[in-house]
């Protein structure tokens, strides 16, 4: 896939943050888009913005398949098929495990990894019609667990290894898949738990080196639209992340433990207890 002219991009979550933004990238460079989210709102200015001959929008949940379903067969009927699937949709939890909201930890499990599912699952037979490229969206989360974000974690780990398995699969049929795996990026994700959680905010400050730092949007989108045109099985923002990656062995050692044990003491219970004075375990926009 040289470039996206003309081609069609499914984005789950397509309506803020990095999904929205990438819809502009892909549409600038004279590609089309089928953009799902939950939030009607914000998804109808997008689809005016980019306007209706390059973008559909629909009002679709990822953890309904046969809303996916849907979703997916209106993009075939306007724009003629779907060339690639972006499953961006995802959600956090907040709290350690015996603070966390069970039923949020559920539906962070339900959204980041049951949603990626039903994305696949509805899209594949237009991807394998049209030999289409898949990009799961994990996250540095996949291999190195921060305490307070288990749910998080355990998705992100897990879409990682579904996109493994979901490689072997297809790669017969001319499907590609790809896997982003990205650090700390300027998202509403990231934002409310700043904006939540004072808890959060530090750990991040007391993260070593480059684990500290927050990386723009528009960084994320510029590797993810060129990972799209080169449908790379791999794709890390920054670029780092990759040897973070290599190295998560190290990561979950006793050795890796060492830093974030020391703050885990005062900064979990913290977290518990300004989760517990929100009255939520996720973002009030999520909620």
């Amino acid at each position: 896939m040289a470039d996206l002219k003309n081609k069609t991009v499914l984005i789950t979550g397509g309506a803020r943050g990095i999904g929205a933004a990438t819809a502009r990238a892909i549409v600038a460079k004279g590609g089309r888009v089928v953009l799902t989210d939950v939030d009607q709102a914000p998804l109808d200015d997008l689809g005016a913005e980019l306007g209706s001959d390059s973008a559909l929008t629909v009002l679709a949940d990822v953890t309904d398949l046969a809303a996916m379903e849907a979703a997916v067969a209106a993009g075939v009927t306007k724009f003629g098929g779907i060339d690639v699937v972006l499953a961006n949709a995802g959600i956090a939890s907040y709290g350690s495990v015996m603070g966390v909201d069970p039923a949020t930890f559920r539906r962070v499990l339900d959204i980041n990894v049951l949603g990626v599912f039903h994305t696949v699952r509805a899209a594949l037979p237009a991807l394998v019609e049209r030999n289409g490229y898949v990009l799961v969206v994990s996250s540095l989360a996949a291999f190195a667990a921060a305490p307070g974000l288990a749910a998080y974690n355990a998705s992100k780990a897990g879409v990682e290894h579904f996109a493994n398995a979901l490689r072997l699969e297809v790669a017969h049929q001319g499907v590609d898949v790809g896997v982003a795996h990205m650090s700390w990026i300027d998202t509403p994700l990231v934002q409310d738990a700043k904006k939540d959680l004072t808890a959060f905010a530090e750990m991040i400050k007391k993260l070593p080196g480059p684990l500290s730092k927050t990386t723009d949007v528009d960084a994320c989108v510029t590797a993810f639209v060129r990972g799209i045109e080169r449908r790379q099985r791999r794709i890390y923002v920054p670029g780092w992340v990759g040897l973070i990656r290599a190295r998560r062995n190290l990561l979950s050692s006793k050795l890796g433990d060492r830093a974030t044990l020391k703050e885990v003491p005062r900064l979990l219970p913290l977290m518990d207890e300004e989760v517990r004075q929100l009255g939520r375990s996720t973002s009030e926009r999520n909620k």
